[in-house]
């Protein structure tokens, strides 16, 4: 059954003398595509006409012009509609002398502090709010009159919002990372090299970057594949005392800033008197030319050997430098044979990058000057585990040249490097006379406890390693 009820009484605040007051809509958040200002939709200044409320023809409740109490005695009917959870909502507004709108909406608590006042939430458009206004019939033209001037008003005033989203981390460095849980990102930290035998004072910064370059160069220059990415200081923070304190915290004006722009260690006094200093280290972004590349070594039961000697670099790489021409054996059964003599054939060096997806790279300069970087026992004793275990290993090793494991079909050569990144490369067996070996330096062999020849760690550049 449907049900009429009009209200003749205005609010007991107008007077004899006033304008009647009318009620009004008032936008209160925008639709997502500022529909609010075209004629579909209810504006700010349209004068409400009916309301009805009900969710079908039987249980419909009409409310028409003018009504009770204004706008606290429309509150008062969406309040008890939403306690009896009979939430919606259709309002019929004119616009002009003989223009007319509806809105179909759902009734919504309010977001302001009182929970008290009720709005309408659009049913098609859940962004758009309205609520309800007293106000006279001449500012409610007023305000439909100076529509163009209120939209150019919005655009000021809208701001863009921001907020926070989920994102799934955990499955995107899963799928979506070569290396499952490990960055592609590569870098080397340099930290300012100490002038004085305490490390109370420092070279400048000029003089970190310079070993930053001559570091990269000289990597380049030794057969490295990698390029230059980009390079920034670092700030670190560390406590300090003494002659350090006393040369390098400045409690002066703003600009003594202009003396720090060169200085690789400045201090400054926090609020407890404690002296706090501040280490400008440099960080070098790198790349390997042609990317990363994977390499599974699988073993067999006879297998005595690896097959290839690994080196290690001025600068802190682990190469191989050496791969048996035997056959059968885990080096040559696998893409390493092949990548090694493509190698040496273009002058490059084969860099292992990771072992078991754990970065091999040098990552660190002290302020003594020395690299921070994987020695060769610690590598040897695990690749000889994987051989005793006969657990697959898997290396990472630099491309140069892109086209390398892009490539597929033609020759035999690219077929071996086109696998992906998540494809491997089998392991070299057995030892080789040095008849049968190819090397890159002079390789430098030492027997361990099971007569075995192994890695050793050393501080020149070009010495081998066998497995």
């Amino acid at each position: 059954m449907t049900m009429d009820k009009a209200s003749t009484a205005q609010s007991s605040s107008d007077s004899p003398t006033r304008d009647p007051k009318v009620l009004s809509i008032d936008c209160i958040k925008g639709s997502s595509k500022a529909d609010e200002w075209t004629g579909d939709m209810l504006q700010t200044g349209d004068i409400v006409e009916e309301i009805r409320i009900g969710g079908s023809v039987s249980s419909l409740v009409r409310f028409k012009s003018p009504f009770k109490n204004g706008k606290s005695g429309v509150n008062k009917i969406l309040q008890d509609s939403y306690k009896k959870k009979d939430t919606s909502i259709v309002v019929r507004v004119r616009r002009g002398p003989d223009e007319f709108s509806e809105l179909q909406a759902c009734i919504v608590p309010s977001d302001s502090a009182s929970k008290k006042n009720f709005v309408l939430r659009s049913i098609a458009d859940p962004n758009y709010v309205v609520g309800f206004v007293d106000r006279t019939e001449a500012e409610c033209f007023d305000l439909q009159a100076s529509r163009s001037t209120r939209m150019v008003n919005a655009l000021t005033r809208t701001k863009l919002q921001d907020g926070f989203v989920s994102f799934p981390w955990e499955r995107r460095m899963q799928e979506m990372l070569s290396v499952p849980n490990s960055s592609n990102f590569l870098s080397m930290l340099l930290l300012p090299k100490a002038s004085d035998r305490v490390s109370s004072r420092y070279n400048d910064l000029d003089d970190t970057l310079a070993r930053a370059n001559a570091w990269l160069n000289a990597a380049q220059a030794s057969g490295v594949p990698i390029v230059f990415m980009n390079i920034q200081t670092e700030s670190l923070l560390t406590k300090i005392s003494g002659e350090t304190a006393s040369s390098t915290v400045n409690a002066g004006s703003l600009s003594d800033l202009s003396n720090l722009a060169n200085a690789s260690l400045y201090g400054f006094e926090d609020y407890h008197g404690i002296d706090i200093g501040v280490v400008r280290a440099v960080r070098l972004w790198y790349a390997p030319i042609g990317g990363e590349f994977s390499i599974e070594i699988k073993l067999k039961e006879d297998d005595s050997k690896l097959g290839f000697a690994i080196s290690r670099t001025e600068e802190g790489f682990i190469f191989v430098s050496s791969v048996t021409n035997q056959e059968n054996v885990p080096a040559t059964r696998s893409v390493l044979s092949n990548l090694y003599k493509l190698a040496t054939d273009t002058c490059r060096l084969l860099i292992i990058s990771r072992v078991s997806n754990q970065k091999v790279l040098p990552w660190m300069v002290s302020s003594t000057g020395a690299i921070r970087c994987f020695d060769t026992v610690s590598l040897s004793q695990k690749l000889s585990l994987h051989r005793h275990t006969r657990v697959p290993i898997l290396l990472h090793v630099f491309l140069w040249d892109r086209a390398m494991a892009s490539s597929s079909g033609g020759s035999n050569r690219f077929r071996l490097l086109s696998p992906p990144t998540h494809h491997p490369l089998p392991l070299p067996p057995n030892e080789s006379d040095s008849s049968d070996i190819t090397p890159v330096g002079s390789p430098r062999l030492a027997r361990d406890t099971a007569g075995e020849l192994s890695f050793r760690f050393h501080d020149f550049s070009l010495s081998s390693n066998w497995v």
